[in-house]
């Protein structure tokens, strides 16, 4: 048997990086023109979820998919003949309505057994036992990380409640294990240890793809969440593999009929070009949809006073990022916090003097909104101690470099928060854990021990992601429901020409 795996395909249906307007080797509808002569009936093709989130097209379709009959990513995944498929924590960002259409577009399956749908219009299976045209029986679960529960905001979860993904998984595994000759399992979840050495990455319970490994009995585990590449690794018996996101690469795993002798690759995305060529144009009811889409991201909404260079990760962490600041006062200003912290991407990001809603998208690619935190001096220096984890310090040369604690076994550049309304420093020559040195209000007064502060940040960063548990269980005072590529952009046209801003002291010494 031959399955065919994607995950945290992001919203890339066509293979465009949309904030430089141009082709680049992914897309779902590449990865269909790729694997159309591989599929056969002993051939399946799974998705692991995170599909609606990430490109420009799933933010236009989403505001607007009243207008339209198909839904972009439905129409990559159709194309592509995928059979089976999960949700991934992203795909929960904008509510109940928004997955029920996606999921009534699709013709795979959505096997999710611990998402208990409450309306019933999602079409969950839990398991699903599949037969190849060999007589191979293949049963299938799914699940999405738990961690739903603790990042999604509670009016997206009012119709959907989402379990125990191991204890879910063990149910629907002891079902199905005497019914079928192979079973695999669709995870939306990391391994939560490195791979190599064995070494605890984290104590949450975000990603369990080990335990799971070790604790159930699943002959092959697909899993997502980290947009890490792991070609094949063995645990306990269970074979695993993940690929990166955006419709990059594509994993192929291949097996005998008992579930044994499994070898797998990692498949770089190249269209076979005759083939796409048909699938787009059998898919010219979409033009509409994309020609908006372009009008709209080239809408100009103001400008800079002088441009912003693409920002290099270590040298914004060390100096400041004015991408940052711009953000953080955008925070400040709608909620009037005493602070504001708040993260970049992963990718280095500027700003064009002149700015379209395409140069917003392309610097700020969630939708978040805003929460704002009631904290203490000690929550800020254990949330400030936490970034300075970012920067690794050789005592001998004198350099710097990032941690692997923000690279490893995933780059996570956007768990370093930039803060606003602080004075603050780090030494870098001290211990990890205690770097921070100064910590004062803007105009030098300082902090009170049994004071309460505001704190305004994203709401994913509110439930303590990312090493921020002191943020995390702090009181929440006031919530926001506008998403924060919207507020930049009005920001920006009421603020045209926008200057330097500057609305923290911050220094590393070294």
């Amino acid at each position: 048997m031959k399955i065919i795996f994607t995950s945290d395909t992001h919203g890339h249906v066509f293979p465009i990086n949309y904030a430089s307007d141009k082709e680049e080797n992914s897309g779902l509808f590449r990865i269909a023109s790729q694997i159309k002569k591989d599929i056969d009936g002993n051939t399946l093709v799974i998705d692991g979820g995170d599909s609606l989130q990430g490109t420009p097209l799933m933010t236009y379709y989403l505001g607007n998919r009243d207008k339209y009959n198909f839904n972009p990513m439905a129409e990559g995944f159709n194309a592509m003949g995928l059979n089976y498929y999960t949700l991934g924590n992203h795909d929960f960002n904008f509510g109940y309505d928004a997955i029920a259409d996606f999921t009534k577009a699709m013709k795979a399956t959505l096997v999710c057994a611990n998402v208990n749908d409450k309306r019933g219009e999602l079409g969950i299976k839990k398991h699903v036992i599949h037969t190849l045209e060999d007589g191979t029986r293949v049963g299938i679960t799914g699940a999405v990380t738990g961690y739903v529960n603790v990042w999604e905001q509670e009016k997206n979860l009012t119709e959907l409640e989402i379990t125990d993904p191991v204890s879910a998984l063990k149910k629907e595994l002891d079902e199905i294990k005497d019914e079928c000759d192979i079973t695999v399992c669709i995870y939306h979840g990391g391994f939560e240890e490195d791979l190599s050495t064995g070494e605890k990455l984290s104590d949450t319970e975000e990603n369990e793809a080990c335990r799971i490994s070790r604790e159930l009995d699943f002959d092959i585990l697909l899993t997502g969440h980290q947009h890490m590449s792991v070609e094949g690794v063995m645990i306990d018996g269970t074979y695993g593999v993940q690929p990166p996101d955006k419709a990059m690469k594509f994993c192929v795993i291949e097996a005998d009929k008992n579930g044994r002798n499994v070898s797998s690759k990692l498949v770089a995305v190249s269209a076979d070009e005759a083939e796409y060529s048909k699938i787009i144009e059998a898919h010219r009811f979409m033009d509409d949809l994309n020609n908006k889409l372009q009008v709209w991201l080239d809408e100009p909404i103001g400008c800079l006073k002088n441009e912003i260079l693409p920002e290099e990760k270590l040298d914004a962490a060390l100096h400041g990022s004015k991408v940052a600041s711009i953000f953080n006062q955008v925070q400040l200003e709608l909620t009037g916090a005493d602070f504001s912290c708040t993260s970049l991407a992963n990718d280095p990001l500027g700003l064009h003097k002149e700015i379209t809603v395409r140069d917003v998208l392309g610097i700020y690619q969630f939708a978040n909104t805003e929460e704002v935190k009631e904290v203490t001096k000690a929550d800020l220096k254990l949330a400030l101690e936490r970034c300075a984890e970012y920067f690794d310090y050789d005592e001998n040369s004198g350099n710097v470099k990032i941690s692997d604690a923000f690279l490893q076994p995933k780059v996570e550049h956007y768990n370093y928060d930039f803060y606003a309304g602080l004075w603050y420093e780090f030494d870098l020559r001290r211990p990890v854990g205690d770097r921070v040195v100064i910590m004062k209000k803007l105009d030098g007064t300082e902090l009170l021990d049994d004071a309460k502060y505001t704190l305004v940040t994203s709401n994913y960063r509110a439930t303590g992601t990312g090493g921020y548990e002191c943020i995390g269980k702090c009181r929440t005072i006031r919530t926001y429901s506008e998403e924060m590529p919207d507020l930049v952009i009005d920001f920006v046209r009421k603020n045209s020409p926008v200057g330097e801003i500057v609305n923290s002291r911050f220094k590393c010494v070294m």
